[in-house]
C-alpha cells in the first residue's frame, strides 16, 4: 500500500516509553503512519483537530481528561476518526464506558503487533475489535439481572426519596403539594415495581442500590 493510502495513525498516551514503543511498532507496517502522538486528553483533542488522523490509539489513564472523555469528544467533533482502546484495564465498567464513548476497539497493552495491526485496519473499515477480557466484559454485564427501579417515574423516585428520609404519607403529599391519596397511589405503585411488600423494603432497597447517588 502506497503512503498516500497509509491508514494515518495518531498515538495517546502520557508514557513517552509507550509511545516510543508504538512508533517503532508502526515503522514495521507499510500500510500503518503516525501522523501524530498526544499525552494527554485535551492535547489528543486538540491535534486531532490539526491532523484529523484515521485512527487513535487511545490509553484510557491520562492526567486531566481521561481517554473516555476524550474519545467522547473526537467521535462528537470528528465523526471520521475511529478510535481503538489501548489499555491495561478490563473491569467492566471501564469496557462499558469506553464503548458507550464510541470507542471501536478495546485492547489490552499485552496484545501482539500483528493483533494490534488488525485491530488498526478494522478500525478504519469500521469493524470492531475487542480483546477477549473485554468481550468477556460486556456478556458478564448482559446477563446481569437489570438494578430495580429503573422503570421508576420521575414523580415516584420523588417519593421514594422522601420514603428513605422516613416521611410518612402525609408529610410526603405535604412536601410535593399532593393530596396525601395520590401519594398512598404513588406509593403502592412503587412497591409493585421494586417488587417489595414494604415501605421498609423499598427504602432498603432504594438504599442497598444506590437509587439516588
Amino acid at each position: 500500500m502506497s503512503s498516500s493510502q497509509s491508514i494515518r495513525v495518531m498515538l495517546v498516551d502520557d508514557h513517552a516509553m509507550v509511545r516510543r514503543g508504538l512508533a517503532t511498532f508502526l515503522k514495521v507496517f507499510d500500510d500503518l503512519e503516525l501522523v501524530g502522538e498526544a499525552d494527554s486528553g485535551e492535547g489528543a483533542i486538540q491535534l486531532c483537530g490539526q491532523i484529523q488522523p484515521d485512527v487513535i490509539l487511545m490509553d484510557l489513564m491520562l492526567p486531566g481528561m481521561d481517554g473516555t472523555a476524550a474519545t467522547h469528544l473526537i467521535r462528537q467533533q470528528f465523526p471520521k476518526t475511529q478510535v481503538v482502546v489501548l489499555t491495561s484495564f478490563k473491569e467492566q465498567e471501564v469496557v462499558q464506558n469506553a464503548l458507550h464513548a464510541g470507542a471501536i476497539g478495546y485492547l489490552l497493552k499485552d496484545v501482539s503487533a500483528d493483533e494490534l495491526a488488525r485491530a488498526i485496519r478494522a478500525a478504519h473499515s469500521g469493524r470492531a475489535t475487542l480483546s477477549p477480557e473485554a468481550a468477556q466484559a460486556l456478556v458478564n454485564a448482559a446477563n446481569q439481572p437489570p438494578v430495580p427501579g429503573q422503570d421508576l417515574t420521575e414523580r415516584e423516585r420523588a417519593v421514594l426519596a422522601l420514603m428513605v428520609e422516613g416521611l410518612n404519607n402525609t408529610q410526603i403529599a405535604g412536601r410535593l403539594f399532593v393530596s396525601p391519596s395520590t401519594i398512598k397511589s404513588h406509593v403502592s405503585h412503587i412497591l409493585s415495581k421494586l417488587g417489595v411488600a414494604s415501605r421498609t423494603e423499598a427504602v432498603a432497597l432504594a438504599m442497598r442500590h444506590g437509587l439516588f447517588h
